[in-house]
């Protein structure tokens, strides 16, 4: 895993409308991006739609929240719609397979997949939060948003 204020590696992926998220683009904000293992199981859904409901807190803090998993992009389109995610984007780490979790040091190779984690980037590109959580576990949101109201 990377280290607390270690650069955040530069990535450009895809969210599920085929649009290019790239990582230096998003300089003028916080950027959290929520590391999720795969798309259509039960906490994934879950943490995606817990992003979708405390959007507009995590907007009110200049903090873009982005789901992330090796799901490709037209998956991530039909899992997106199918929990009615209206704000949230959710990108797609598909190809090169993981290599972004690679990056941030949390694929799981044996599994093919990431950790589920919460990272979370300044404006300056810089990692401020990291934590990962186990695989079963949803994330708690209140601690990174207790984290973002004490800075």
């Amino acid at each position: 895993m990377l280290a607390i204020g270690s650069m955040a590696p530069e990535f450009a992926l895809k969210d599920q409308d085929g649009n290019e998220i790239r990582l230096s683009k998003l300089r003028s904000k916080k950027v959290l991006l929520s590391f999720h293992p795969l798309a259509w199981t039960s906490v994934c859904a879950d943490q995606m739609k817990s992003l979708e409901l405390a959007y507009e807190e995590f907007q009110s803090l200049n903090v873009l929240p982005i789901g992330i998993s090796v799901d490709p992009v037209p998956s991530k389109k039909a899992w997106a719609e199918s929990l009615g995610l209206k704000k949230l984007r959710i990108i797609s780490d598909f190809w090169p397979h993981g290599e972004v979790a690679k990056a941030f040091g949390i694929f799981r190779d044996r599994d093919g997949f990431s950790e589920r984690a919460n990272i979370l980037i300044d404006e300056e590109g810089k990692i401020v939060w990291f934590k990962v959580y186990p695989i079963r576990q949803l994330p708690d949101l209140g601690e990174i948003l207790s984290f973002l109201k004490s800075k």
